[in-house]
């Protein structure tokens, strides 16, 4: 049966196998299921991390600040 999922091979270590274990059993989830769920959480906090950075580089002293209403007209 064809999937649209791309598969990828990962190498983890022992414990980090054994947690993955654990939380897809207390999820009630494939292992695969649960990885991809992790990755995707970890994925999203990068991101968060990069848009705060960038963020406070565009917080300055003087900065003009406009009023939401203004910005949406």
């Amino acid at each position: 049966m064809a999937t649209t999922k791309t598969r990828i091979n990962v190498s983890m270590s022992y414990e980090v196998e054994q947690s993955l274990i654990a939380l897809a059993k207390r999820d009630q989830v494939p292992h695969a299921t649960k990885a991809a769920e992790l990755l995707r959480q970890a994925l999203e906090i990068e991101e968060d991390r990069v848009l705060d950075s960038i963020a406070k580089e565009r917080d300055q002293d003087r900065t003009k600040f406009v009023s939401h209403k203004t910005a949406w007209r």
